[in-house]
């Protein structure tokens, strides 16, 4: 079997074309850092990866509920606080207006002082979480969720909480009516308290002259009885929303983990061997320079060459 001159030339160029191309793809995988680039360069890796990028992101997507959800149950939390520490200013105003030597102009001028001080807890009530929603406002309102009408404050939302997309059970509001509107009546059984209708209760009453001394001492007991009530009623939904950013740190610490896990298994299925790679580089690297002097040797073997 006779090889031309023709056929060897181009079987070291096209050797030499393939280790080229072998060392541009080391090249690079050094310079991206992954061993992965492409589908085609290991199928099950690439599968392996593409599950884990679409599991990390969906821990991000949760992880972003999350966050919205523990900002809300902040401001929750620091809208009750708000709200206990108005109603104690209402109690000791009507502790106050209990005092027997008080005229009805004093007593009056106390009733005016509970009204600005029931007027900034509708305040807090209808307090926004800066990105559209309300605090209190349930399952969802697109308006203030408790509405100041002639007959008293009415919850105007849709009872209930707001729940993230989280995963798992992390709300973005709190039940208005029931923080706000259902207080248990420690006079009545059964019955219920509102916030703001205990304080119009007190505060008309103290703004009525010519009453008895007897009938101002009840007024303020009952006063002080429906303030106590609803200020526990308050403080148990501030204790939820504590309950509750518990409750998503724990998640949080979990998502995180997981997430953690996914984006390990991403790169353990597509990231290079820096040190494996640098020494096959290096490999090709040599094998390219060997194989070009050998073609300037086989090169010079032509016939033409003798002739000169």
């Amino acid at each position: 079997m006779r090889i031309t001159s023709a056929s060897a030339f181009e079987s070291s160029v096209a050797n030499l074309q393939r280790r080229q191309q072998a060392l541009g793809e080391a090249q690079i995988q050094l310079t991206s850092g992954k061993r992965v680039l492409k589908a085609s360069d290991d199928p099950a890796a690439a599968a392996q990866a593409e599950r884990a990028m679409a599991a990390a992101s969906r821990y991000d997507a949760q992880q972003r509920a999350l966050d919205a959800s523990r900002t809300a149950m902040q401001q929750g939390e620091a809208a009750l606080g708000d709200a206990g520490e108005l109603l104690q200013q209402a109690r000791e105003l009507v502790v106050q207006a209990g005092n027997g030597a008080y005229t009805d102009s004093e007593r009056q001028t106390l009733a005016e002082a509970l009204s600005g001080l029931r007027n900034d807890l509708l305040a807090v009530a209808n307090r926004s979480d800066g990105a559209g929603r309300y605090l209190f406002g349930g399952q969802g309102s697109d308006a203030p969720p408790l509405v100041d009408a002639p007959g008293g404050v009415t919850f105007n939302g849709t009872p209930g909480q707001l729940q993230a997309a989280s995963g798992e059970v992390s709300p973005l509001s709190i039940d208005g009516r029931a923080a706000w509107m259902q207080a248990q009546d420690p006079a009545n059984p059964g019955s219920t308290l509102s916030v703001f209708d205990t304080l119009d209760k007190t505060i008309a009453e103290l703004k009525t002259a010519g009453r008895t001394g007897a009938q101002v001492a009840q007024t303020v007991s009952e006063g002080l009885a429906g303030i106590d009530a609803v200020s526990g009623t308050l403080h148990a939904w501030r204790a939820r929303a504590g309950e509750a950013l518990n409750r998503i740190d724990a998640i949080g610490a979990r998502l995180s983990e997981s997430r953690l896990q996914a984006q390990t298994e991403r790169s353990q299925a597509e990231d290079l061997d820096m040190v494996q790679a640098l020494s096959d580089f290096q490999n090709r690297q040599t094998g390219y320079d060997a194989a070009l002097k050998t073609y300037s040797m086989v090169q010079r073997m032509s016939l033409f060459d003798y002739l000169k």
